[in-house]
């Protein structure tokens, strides 16, 4: 799994902004929403945030415009490299450093008042086991009364109906058009899918296609926050887009022993 994902990411960073409209403003608004469920949840100063899952830094550049003390890691060297890049561009100071999220308790040092991992980075781990290693690690870099915050899709919607792809998004900007979208292949024995990802680009007249494939489990509300409270977080609970204006489903939950 390890190679697979961090090469997945590695070829998908340069392009990574690409999945979404503006996503200079994505970084700017989903830091509205995330320091919202931040102080809603754990009294203040809340200072300091490990984001185990950063990317190209989505979710870390916004908290720290926003004043958190960020420290980023990811799986991926490439994307790390990325996020360094746009936290200078948008003027910010952030670490990041290259780290599986199933080792934080050895490859990150220290502890913090929130661990956060959105945009659907833990369904990436198949197994209970590598779920409860991921978690495990998140309790263990929190202070006392920390927060967690993951963000997962909608598992539990999607598993009625399985759709076959998402819609397809046309965006255009100074490179020209381009269309993201996705297709889903479930597996028929497992809550598992393998998704193909498309970005079609139309920069000098005619199209390009950039294609990439990884396989995601299917996870459960129900399950993540069994895995949550049997490592030891406590008072566990979901907020919905409707709630939070977020795309995904948040679960929060703290560590309060």
């Amino acid at each position: 799994m390890t190679d697979e994902v961090a090469q997945f990411y590695d070829e998908l960073a340069p392009h990574y902004h690409l999945i979404f409209g503006d996503w200079k403003r994505t970084v700017l608004k989903q830091s509205l929403v995330l320091d919202g469920l931040i102080r809603h949840r754990k009294e203040p100063p809340t200072l300091s945030v490990l984001d185990c899952s950063c990317g190209i830094g989505t979710q870390a550049i916004g908290l720290a415009l926003r004043g958190y003390r960020v420290h980023g890691t990811d799986l991926s060297r490439r994307a790390v490299e990325r996020a360094e890049e746009e936290a200078a561009t948008f003027g910010v100071v952030a670490s990041f450093a290259v780290a599986d999220m199933r080792a934080l308790d050895s490859r990150v040092a220290g502890t913090f008042d929130v661990v956060i991992s959105c945009d659907n980075a833990l369904p990436h781990l198949l197994s209970d086991d590598d779920i409860r290693l991921a978690a495990r690690g998140m309790w263990t870099r929190l202070n006392a009364g920390g927060l967690v915050l993951v963000s997962i899709r909608d598992y539990d919607l999607l598993l009625q109906d399985k759709p076959r792809a998402t819609m397809p998004a046309v965006y255009d900007g100074p490179e020209g058009t381009r269309v993201v979208f996705q297709v889903w292949d479930w597996q028929a024995d497992l809550p598992r899918y393998r998704v193909h990802y498309f970005i079609l680009r139309n920069p000098h007249g005619h199209w390009e296609t950039f294609q990439q494939t990884m396989v995601y489990r299917a996870l459960r509300r129900d399950e993540l926050s069994h895995v949550l409270q049997e490592v030891g977080f406590s008072d566990v609970r979901w907020h919905v887009p409707d709630e939070t204006g977020y795309n995904q489903p948040i679960v929060t939950a703290l560590k309060t022993r």
